[in-house]
């Protein structure tokens, strides 16, 4: 299922909290090569953890992460602003209608409808907190991702090439790509409404009512 956790809130969840930055761990260092600090738990986290970020995170059926990204809103300190700006042309992203997606992360063996899932719950935080756009920093190999869930961004600024090539991407989410996004995670729209009310106490279609 869906969750929707704000990092103050992650250790009500000990479980899939820690799960999920160890595997954040496995896929950014250990897999991919990236140059992150693990402490001695084994548990991958940046400045950016320490912002109440929200998590918006799959959770197996034995209550451990299966996949899971970060969200903060781009009127606060961001990666894409601190330290990908030279990819902007040094402009600044700063707007309460724009929210930066980070640490895109799948648990070892997780497949493509749960890459779905969160590209689905994505945009359930959109449609409840009225954002009309996500920013996000990612490499070569989210390319065919992004792809094949139907979730592709409008690139903003690049830099290297091939695998190792690194873009800033704006991603936009309607009606249409719900539909398609909703498709590829074999998740009904009901379903979906019910695991974000969970969290929030609305369906994210009746906040975003209020707040038209």
């Amino acid at each position: 299922m869906l969750r929707y956790i704000y990092g103050s809130k992650l250790d009500d969840h000990p479980v899939l909290a820690d799960s999920m930055f160890k595997d954040r761990a496995t896929q950014f260092r250990d897999r991919l090569g990236w140059d992150v600090a693990v402490d001695a738990q084994g548990y991958e986290r940046d400045e950016y953890d320490a912002h109440d970020p929200l998590y918006v995170i799959w959770q197996r059926p034995d209550g451990r992460h299966g996949g899971s990204m970060r969200f903060l809103p781009t009127t606060g300190p961001t990666m894409v602003n601190d330290y990908f700006a030279d990819l902007l042309q040094g402009d600044a992203i700063q707007s309460p209608f724009i929210w930066e997606c980070t640490r895109f992360c799948l648990a070892p063996g997780a497949d493509g409808p749960i890459a779905a899932a969160l590209m689905l719950g994505g945009g359930e935080v959109m449609r409840g907190f009225g954002v009309t756009q996500f920013v996000g920093v990612f490499d070569a190999r989210m390319v065919r991702i992004y792809r094949h869930i139907g979730a592709s961004p409008d690139v903003l600024g690049s830099s290297g090439t091939g695998r190792e090539q690194i873009s800033v991407g704006l991603w936009n989410y309607d009606q249409t790509d719900r539909v398609q996004v909703l498709a590829r995670a074999g998740i009904s729209s009901a379903l979906s409404e019910h695991w974000y009310a969970r969290s929030f106490g609305e369906k994210p279609s009746k906040l975003a009512q209020r707040a038209a």
